[in-house]
């Protein structure tokens, strides 16, 4: 806390310590993450993120942070015989793996529909490319089971008056990433909105990554699937001709 501390110290000061005769004029939106690096080890739980920053002026603060792209194919549950089984589905390209929102206020009344689109801002308004062609009517269905199966799951969030003002321009915002969370390069996307419009835009990297043993394994059942199966296949005969022996003897 103390180094978070330090930094949004050293944003203010940049901010609104220099004189602007002195210097160059300050940028209206300056933002930072209290690290840029969240491991994944064997007992990960979940963790959070600290946003923070300053703006030149007033304005309020929209924060996405988006997950890698990726296929996400949903299917539809139809009933054949008196059996529930899947009797459809559609693949969307290129979604993000995971979504989150976060924003000063209602971010209905800070931006017009038409920008809120424009700048893929909202859960509501993500652009989703399906793989084949499909009807309105039937695209929406799938569209509207992605988001309620992505939102049940924690990884598409929103949340109106998540960015907290420090005073009249520091601002501070807690990130959570649940424990499913995707791995990969995820992008953080801070907006400073004034007058129902985008004045200045900052994009912060953050990476998501498996450490240890766990992500050894990990990199070695995708690297050498067919070894790894080999191996596992080998275990299970060994564990259970172990716990043959241990029940006779029993």
């Amino acid at each position: 806390m103390k180094g978070r501390g330090l930094k949004i110290l050293l944003i203010a000061a940049l901010l609104g310590a220099v004189p602007l005769g002195a210097a160059p004029r300050a940028q209206e939106l300056v933002a930072d993450l209290s690290r840029h690096l969240v491991p994944i080890t064997t007992g990960f739980v979940g963790t959070n993120v600290l946003l923070f920053g300053a703006t030149e002026g007033r304005g309020d603060v929209i924060i996405v942070v988006s997950g890698p792209s990726r296929r996400e194919v949903v299917r539809r549950k139809g009933r054949v015989a008196g059996i529930w089984v899947n009797d459809a589905q559609l693949t969307f390209e290129d979604v993000p793996s995971f979504y989150g929102l976060a924003a000063s206020k209602p971010i209905g009344k800070l931006l017009t529909t038409a920008a809120l689109r424009r700048h893929g801002i909202g859960i509501e308004n993500l652009n989703l490319k399906p793989g084949r062609q499909v009807g309105a009517g039937e695209l929406a269905g799938f569209r509207t089971g992605f988001l309620r199966n992505k939102i049940r799951d924690g990884l598409f969030t929103k949340r109106p008056g998540g960015v907290t003002f420090l005073g009249q321009r520091l601002f501070r915002s807690t990130m959570y990433f649940p424990a499913n969370v995707p791995t990969g390069t995820y992008a953080v996307k801070v907006f400073l909105v004034r007058d129902r419009r985008v004045v200045s835009a900052q994009t912060t990297p953050l990476i998501i990554a498996k450490v240890g043993i766990g992500a050894e394994v990990y990199h070695f059942a995708h690297n050498s699937s067919v070894l790894y199966g080999i191996i596992a296949i080998v275990i299970a005969l060994l564990a259970g001709l172990f716990a043959g022996v241990v029940f006779r003897k029993a």
